[in-house]
């Protein structure tokens, strides 16, 4: 017993001469250099990044609005109001209308099927989905034209049919859907993956189905990130230029969107009527900046509060 207990003693010291080095290397030195100077290349990164969002993001707002008021209130809701900015604005949500719940479907399935499931060809969906990232929206609408076009692949059957794709509603949506299906795949895949499948299992263990779990257990559980992608795809969905641009033929009342009809409007020198149409997009994105930002928080509370508390 003597020799245990001295035993005991001694790596009862051992354990807190380690703890106080260990300690002791975690401490600062007293004139503290290190923290003055993280802190000062900290507030020299922080007055980077806001000097570049003043310069790239909040004065090009600024000039915006003033410009769309520079002529008064009548002015700015007169320009909104004329039959082709309507049109415009018409056409551009109609189009958001189909594009986004087409690929907030897509994105829901892809994401569970990936993060879920193990399946062949699950590396080839995943480099798909990232196909819009990589190619110029304008490739993809030339790839449009190059299908559907009257000189296209499908273009005597379509026209001995009478069936219009490009330089008509149908091409615009489809190019939009193109540019804009990632953007819900992309948040929801590792977001599903970090959360694995145990509750998912737990759930079927008990005896509910396929269904029910995922309309009880997964979609709750990715409910603001799938908030977030489907503000993503939205607001890319109405302010696409490139693809739309290609298959539109920019006719004035019919095939114009907001993006495009802005940019008929500033080619013909009506710079208040432009930057009034413009508001509304700049309007738009900063809708969906708020909106992020609530989905953002509310994604971290969630992810701390699932978080396993450590008590000391």
């Amino acid at each position: 017993m003597p020799v245990e207990s001295a035993n005991n003693r001694s790596l009862g010291f051992s354990v807190i001469t380690n703890v106080q080095i260990i300690e002791g290397r975690a401490r600062p030195p007293k004139g503290r250099p290190a923290i003055r100077d993280s802190l000062g290349i900290r507030l020299g990164l922080i007055l980077v990044a806001i000097l570049f969002l003043a310069v790239f993001v909040l004065v090009p707002l600024i000039v915006v609005f003033t410009e769309a008021l520079k002529k008064g209130l009548g002015v700015y809701f007169a320009s909104l109001t004329e039959p082709a900015a309507l049109s415009a604005i018409e056409l551009t949500l109609f189009v958001a209308a189909i594009a986004v719940p087409a690929n907030l479907f897509f994105g829901v399935a892809a994401a569970w099927a990936i993060a879920k499931f193990d399946f062949p060809g699950k590396s080839l969906l995943i480099t798909l989905i990232d196909l819009p990232f990589a190619v110029s929206p304008v490739i993809a609408g030339l790839i449009y034209i190059l299908i559907f076009g009257a000189q296209g692949w499908l273009g005597p059957f379509l026209q001995e049919h009478d069936i219009k794709i490009v330089f008509a509603v149908p091409g615009i949506v489809l190019a939009t859907i193109f540019v804009t299906f990632p953007f819900v795949a992309r948040e929801l895949i590792p977001l599903m993956q970090a959360q694995g499948s145990e509750e998912e299992q737990a759930a079927l263990s008990l005896g509910a189905s396929g269904w029910q779990t995922f309309w009880r257990v997964t979609l709750p559980n990715v409910r603001w990130g799938l908030l977030y992608g489907v503000l993503l795809c939205n607001a890319r969905a109405m302010g696409e230029f490139g693809a739309v641009s290609v298959v539109s033929g920019h006719i004035r009342g019919l095939t114009n969107t907001i993006p495009l009809h802005v940019e008929i409007l500033y080619n013909e020198y009506k710079f208040s009527a432009a930057f009034a149409v413009a508001s509304l997009l700049a309007l738009l994105s900063l809708v969906t900046l708020l909106i992020k930002s609530i989905a953002t928080w509310n994604v971290s509370a969630s992810a701390q509060l699932r978080e396993p508390s450590t008590g000391k």
